[in-house]
């Protein structure tokens, strides 16, 4: 539903970026939007758990603000088992196809150190943050201009699924490689 209210012209406003929509009433309210993108879904129920994850706010004209362009389930082991799952399973994808198609491998790449000091890591998460959800962000623009979902007239054959994926992580380490 996020992904619609990012990428769904009728839900964008003058410049391109998510416009803040009334409740209900009319084609560009966060009611239509829920009924496109979560179809029997309650449109105060989804708004409830937006608010509550932080999400969306409420602006003083009673309109919703969208604040984070992406969901992830702040609570909830099984919306989170189910990220994992999807996740892990494209990246297990794309290391197949490389193994199986070195000629023509999908990108792939991590960036590691093994001796960076404690006090370094809240830079680096907070960067790596920063520049990830940037590329992620620009990346969805050109793709979502492409995507004949949301602009039906685009020309090609076919349909495929692609995607970019960013992650962070950290261990404690030990010598001879271990954690």
């Amino acid at each position: 539903m996020i992904a619609g209210w990012v990428r769904d012209r009728r839900f964008r406003d003058d410049t391109g970026n998510p416009a803040e929509l009334s409740f209900g009433g009319g084609a560009a309210s966060f009611r239509n939007l829920v009924k496109t993108y979560s179809g029997d879904a309650p449109a105060r129920a989804v708004l409830d758990e937006l608010l509550r994850v932080g999400a969306v706010q409420r602006t003083p004209n009673g309109k919703v603000r969208l604040l984070e362009r992406s969901y992830i389930p702040k609570t909830g082991e099984i919306d989170k088992i189910g990220i994992l799952g999807v996740d892990a399973s494209d990246l297990i994808a794309t290391v197949d196809h490389n193994i199986r198609q070195p000629d023509a491998p999908f990108f792939q790449r991590k960036v590691c150190y093994d001796n960076l000091p404690m006090e370094a890591l809240p830079e680096l998460k907070k960067k790596a943050a920063a520049r990830g959800q940037s590329l992620l962000e620009s990346m969805d623009r050109w793709m979502s201009a492409r995507d004949r979902d949301v602009n039906p007239g685009v020309p090609g054959t076919g349909r495929k699924r692609a995607g970019i994926g960013i992650y962070f992580f950290q261990e404690n380490y030990r010598e001879g490689g271990e954690a």
